[in-house]
């Protein structure tokens, strides 16, 4: 491990990377995009905010993208999502969807985003049910950070739920056969517990897709 930074006091261990990793994030106008940003930055890989209209050519050289939350209501209005769906389809690498990003992608693939019955706004238990890539290392249950008034309902075709809390039964979800991500809950705040870790995994996945 490399040298790390602290963030609101959490520390962050910069991995160790075999070449230069290069993850971009999607603003969708959330409102921790650049909590995102700097998880990455501190993590370290070379990282940048980008706006979601951005031309999916020119993230063609990139490792991974991560697909921020946004002020957008995707179970109302996906369309204010910019080229996400682009992104998804064409990017080609290891994608993570955080909160927004998450239900775009789910409603995208053919699954199903909608006001939630339980709108979440602090801490919720996450319950890992699904080993995976993504919670390696971590326990089954743990406290993250919610925001959200919409959330998916119906995993889309291909995709596999992971987790799940009381009020949300797809916390995180990611596609059977390819390096795509999704997650409701917000890994990048400090009131979530290992999120450095969860980025640490996607990463790993960044430099090792296949």
């Amino acid at each position: 491990m490399g040298v790390g930074a602290a963030i609101d006091g959490n520390l962050f261990l910069a991995a160790s990377f075999r070449y230069p990793m290069r993850v971009f994030v999607v603003d969708n106008g959330g409102q921790w995009t650049h909590r995102e940003w700097r998880v990455l930055k501190y993590l370290g890989v070379e990282t940048k905010i980008v706006p979601n209209d951005t031309p999916v050519g020119d993230l063609q050289d990139l490792d991974g993208l991560v697909l921020s939350g946004g002020a957008p209501r995707v179970g109302v209005d996906p369309s204010k999502m910019g080229r996400n769906g682009e992104y998804l389809d064409a990017f080609g690498g290891p994608i993570l969807g955080i909160c927004a990003g998450h239900q775009f992608m789910a409603k995208h693939f053919g699954g199903e985003a909608a006001p939630a019955k339980v709108p979440e706004f602090g801490k919720s238990l996450l319950n890992v049910r699904e080993p995976d890539v993504l919670f390696e290392g971590l326990p089954d249950r743990f406290e993250v950070w919610e925001s959200h008034n919409d959330e998916v309902t119906v995993l889309p075709p291909g995709f596999v739920g992971l987790a799940s809390s009381p009020n949300c039964s797809v916390q995180a979800m990611r596609h059977r056969a390819e390096p795509i991500f999704g997650l409701q809950f917000h890994p990048e705040v400090e009131h979530t517990q290992f999120g450095g870790e969860i980025f640490r995994n996607f990463l790993k996945v960044c430099e090792n897709p296949r």
